[in-house]
């Protein structure tokens, strides 16, 4: 080390003493003075390191707190935050999926800020159950007798396989053994869950007649793995559902749908292909659908089982109902969601369906405001759908395109602000889609864009 780097390292202030400055002391206050004297420990011995490597400028007290109070503030801040999504992919999976409804969030806020009825009967002063507050609401809706939520549609999965079918056999279609998101494959859960995976037909083709040769006195139930995340164009057939019931009943057997997405509406009335429904699956003998709560239903993440009371009331029973239950703030959630679909209001209040049935020339008139305050080109694009439903379905979309300089460090830029925004590039061009934009964002989008 030389001398000028000794001589330097002397003369930068100890921690006491910048805590005993002004920009010390507000550090303090604003983030605990533990927290303060970690922060400014830290930006220390980075500015010890970087002399000793050869850096001879002094790091003055100014800098030092500047350093010290970035890094708290991004500590503070954490690593989830909220962000803008303009990429137009409404159920983005990256981004959280489905954003809750102002109804959903205040029933979280509402029993997540204090004490609730989760398990409290108020009639008898005894204990109740969880299970039953979104029930009622999810057998109206889909006429099932009796429903169940877990904490997802992989749980949902897991659990009803281990109830029904552990050591025993389940007859699956080969072009159904499919990856469901996150690397989590249809087979692997079979595996877990102690059941055996009887796969049936081809990839692209398979009959009744496949169905019913393949079952043993080990077979516990047939299964239809919605494939919610692609799409088998072609020379393809799949079994109907009532043919897949009927051999199940006629042998003794359940007949389980796995319909991943769940739409409780027709997205067929949007512009977009008809996403099946856990209606349909029960009107044509099932005796059992999952389902999830975040992606087209607009709530928040859950897995939903719907179907016959005997059957769920097994599963309620099961060991494996405990580990995966929904905690109070996703019941609270989803009862407000579902209450929306009740109410017949789903499409106006719920977030996914206003996106999706958003009018076209709506969005063509905040594209063209946001380019006149802003600049840049409005054109015609598309939004999808996303999160695993609806794969290729797109909808009509107008875009704000930007041409900066590089595109990828101004999207770089924008999502290094304090609320993220996220965008596409395509081109050299940075695009936003108002579809996917939340009411009240409108205005941190565009201080976030300004001057690019």
């Amino acid at each position: 080390m030389t001398a000028s780097q000794t001589h330097s390292l002397r003369r930068l202030p100890s921690v006491d003493a910048l805590l005993r400055s002004g920009g010390g002391m507000a550090l303090a206050e604003r983030y605990g003075r533990a927290l303060a004297t970690e922060g400014l420990r830290s930006a220390l011995d980075d500015a010890r390191a970087r002399l000793r490597a050869g850096d001879d400028a002094l790091a003055s007290s100014a800098a030092l707190l500047d350093t010290a109070a970035a890094a708290l503030h991004a500590e503070v801040r954490g690593t989830l935050t909220p962000v803008i999504n303009a990429t137009g992919v409404i159920i983005h999976t990256n981004l959280g999926r489905a954003p809750l409804s102002d109804d959903a969030i205040a029933a979280v806020a509402g029993v997540g800020g204090g004490y609730s009825t989760l398990e409290f009967d108020v009639k008898t002063g005894g204990r109740g159950s969880r299970l039953l507050h979104p029930e009622r609401l999810l057998t109206t809706l889909t006429g099932a007798e009796a429903a169940l939520v877990v904490n997802n549609c992989a749980a949902a999965l897991v659990l009803l396989l281990a109830a029904l079918a552990r050591g025993r056999e389940v007859v699956l279609s080969r072009g159904q053994s499919v990856e469901i998101g996150g690397g989590f494959r249809i087979p692997e859960i079979m595996a877990e869950s102690g059941a055996r995976l009887v796969e049936v037909g081809t990839t692209n083709r398979t009959h009744a007649d496949d169905y019913a040769r393949a079952i043993t006195p080990d077979t516990a139930l047939l299964m239809r793995v919605h494939s919610s995340n692609f799409k088998q164009i072609g020379f393809v057939e799949e079994t109907p559902l009532e043919d897949i019931a009927r051999i199940a009943h006629a042998h003794g057997l359940y007949a389980v749908d796995d319909l991943g997405s769940g739409a409780l509406i027709d997205t067929a009335a949007y512009g977009l292909a008809h996403e099946p429904t856990p209606m349909e699956s029960l009107a044509a003998g099932f005796d059992l659908v999952a389902f999830s709560g975040d992606k087209l239903l607009g709530g928040p993440q859950a897995g939903i089982l719907v179907g016959r009371k005997a059957i769920i009331d097994q599963l309620k029973r099961h060991p494996l109902a405990r580990a995966v239950r929904a905690d109070k703030m996703t019941l609270a959630a989803l009862v407000a969601t579902l209450r929306h679909y009740r109410k017949g209001e789903a499409v106006e209040r719920i977030p996914v369906l206003r996106m999706i049935a958003r009018p076209l020339d709506d969005i063509r008139a905040q594209a063209a405001r946001w380019a006149e305050a802003l600049g840049g080109t409005v054109i015609a694009g598309e939004s999808t759908v996303g999160g695993g439903s609806l794969p290729g379905e797109m909808l009509p979309t107008a875009l704000l395109a930007l041409r900066p300089p590089s595109a990828d460090a101004f999207a770089a830029k924008l999502r290094a602000g304090e609320t993220p925004i996220i965008a596409r590039i395509a081109d050299g061009q940075v695009l936003f889609d108002p579809r996917t934009v939340l009411d009240g964002q409108e205005e941190a989008l565009m201080a976030g864009i300004q001057g690019y």
